[in-house]
C-alpha cells in the first residue's frame, strides 16, 4: 500500500509498504479519512516523537474508516464496521488509571500511521478505543474525534458555569473548539488570535467579540486595549507559549481560572508573580490529553451536531500531495483541518 514514511526531519516520502499480518486481537482499518494535526507538524519539524515515533515510519493519527480485516482470534468486531480509533490506549492497571486519569497512564500506547491506505488497531486499542460509528456518520467528521477529546478534557477540567466569560488565546483547531464547547456550555467567548479566516470562524462558532493579533506580539497591551482585563472569569491558552502563559495570569480577573492547555516547546520555563497568583487567588490548570470517557463524548458531541466537520476540514489534498503540504504548513499555512485523500 502507498504510505508517507517520516524518515527525518522535515523528510516525508510516499512509499510503498507492506501491510503487516495481523496478531490476536487486533483488527486492520482501510482508511476512510485522514487529517492534519498541529501534533503530526511538531512530529515532522523535529523528524521524531520522543514518546510516540521513532523514524523511519508511517505517522498521522487522525483517521476513521471501515474494518477490513479481522484476525481469526479477535472477538466482536467484523469486516464492514465502520470505525473511529483513538491514538492512544491506557493500561488500566497502573496509579493514573485505577484513579480514573487513564490520560496520565504510565504506560500509555500510542498509535500513528494514519497516512496511508490501512492501519492495524493493536489489541489494546480493540479493547479500548476503537468505537462503531453511525451510519449517517462521515468520516472526516469521526476523525476529529481525538483533537476534540482533548478539548473536551480540558474544557471539563475548567468546570465552566453558564454566564462567565470565557477568553481563549489562539485560533487555531483547538482554540476553534474551545470556542465551540464553551459557547455549548452557556459562557460569553472572547478569541485573541491571528488569520482573519479563522477569526471570523470563531465568530461564527459563537464568540462574541475578537482580537486580530495579526503584527503584534504584546498580547496583553492589546488584551488591555480593548477593555477586556480583568474583565475575564477563565482563560483558555490554546498557543503554548510562555509569553502568553505569563499574560494569562494578568489577564484573568481575581478569583478566575487558567488552563494552560497549549504545550509549550520542550525546555522552556515561565517566570509567575506570586503575588498576583496569591492575592488574586488564583486557580491555575494544565490539561494534558484525552480519556476513554473523553474520547466517547467527543464522539457523541460530533454525531448529534454540536461540532460539524465543515466548520473545520476546509482542506483537501492527495496522500502524493502531503509532503508539499508539509512544506507549506511549515510557512503559515492557515487551513483549520485539511483532509488527506488515501
Amino acid at each position: 500500500m502507498k504510505a508517507a514514511v517520516l524518515h527525518g526531519r522535515e523528510d516525508v516520502r510516499i512509499e510503498d509498504v507492506e501491510e503487516r499480518p495481523l496478531l490476536a486481537g487486533e483488527v486492520r482499518v482501510a482508511i476512510g479519512a485522514a487529517l492534519t494535526c498541529g501534533t503530526d507538524l511538531k512530529v515532522y519539524r523535529r523528524g521524531y516523537h520522543a514518546r510516540m515515533l521513532t523514524p523511519p515510519c508511517v505517522f498521522g493519527h487522525e483517521f476513521a474508516g471501515t474494518v477490513s480485516e479481522v484476525h481469526s482470534e479477535t472477538h466482536g468486531w467484523k469486516v464492514g464496521e465502520r470505525v473511529v480509533a483513538a491514538n492512544s490506549a491506557p493500561c488500566r492497571r497502573c496509579a493514573g488509571c485505577r484513579r480514573g486519569q487513564e490520560n496520565l497512564c504510565d504506560d500509555l500506547l500510542f498509535l500513528n500511521g494514519a497516512y496511508a491506505g490501512s492501519i492495524v488497531i493493536p489489541a489494546r486499542f480493540v479493547e479500548e478505543n476503537l468505537i462503531r460509528l453511525r451510519h449517517t456518520t462521515r468520516f472526516e467528521s469521526a476523525a476529529l474525534t481525538e483533537p476534540l477529546a482533548c478539548v473536551v478534557q480540558g474544557i471539563g477540567d475548567l468546570q465552566l458555569r453558564a454566564g462567565e466569560r470565557l477568553l481563549v488565546l489562539g485560533a487555531g483547531p483547538i482554540g476553534l473548539f474551545a470556542v465551540a464547547l464553551a459557547r455549548a456550555a452557556g459562557c460569553e467567548v472572547l478569541v485573541a488570535g491571528r488569520g482573519a479566516a479563522r477569526l471570523t470562524l470563531s465568530q461564527r462558532l459563537g464568540a462574541s467579540a475578537v482580537l486580530n493579533m495579526e503584527g503584534r506580539d504584546d498580547l496583553e497591551s492589546a488584551i488591555r486595549e480593548r477593555g477586556w482585563s480583568d474583565a475575564v472569569d477563565v482563560v483558555f491558552e490554546a498557543i503554548g507559549k510562555p509569553s502568553t502563559w505569563e499574560a494569562a495570569t494578568r489577564i484573568v480577573r481575581k478569583g478566575g481560572r487558567i488552563n494552560f492547555f497549549g504545550g509549550c516547546p520542550a525546555g522552556t520555563s515561565v517566570s509567575l508573580d506570586t503575588g498576583v497568583i496569591h492575592y488574586s487567588n488564583l486557580t491555575l490548570l494544565a490539561s494534558f490529553h484525552h480519556t476513554p470517557r473523553t474520547i466517547r463524548r467527543a464522539l457523541d458531541l460530533i454525531e448529534t451536531g454540536v461540532i460539524r466537520s465543515e466548520d473545520f476540514v476546509n482542506g483537501e489534498v492527495t496522500l502524493e500531495e502531503l509532503p508539499s503540504l508539509f512544506r507549506a504548513m511549515t510557512q503559515g499555512n492557515r487551513a483549520v483541518k485539511t483532509r488527506i485523500l488515501v
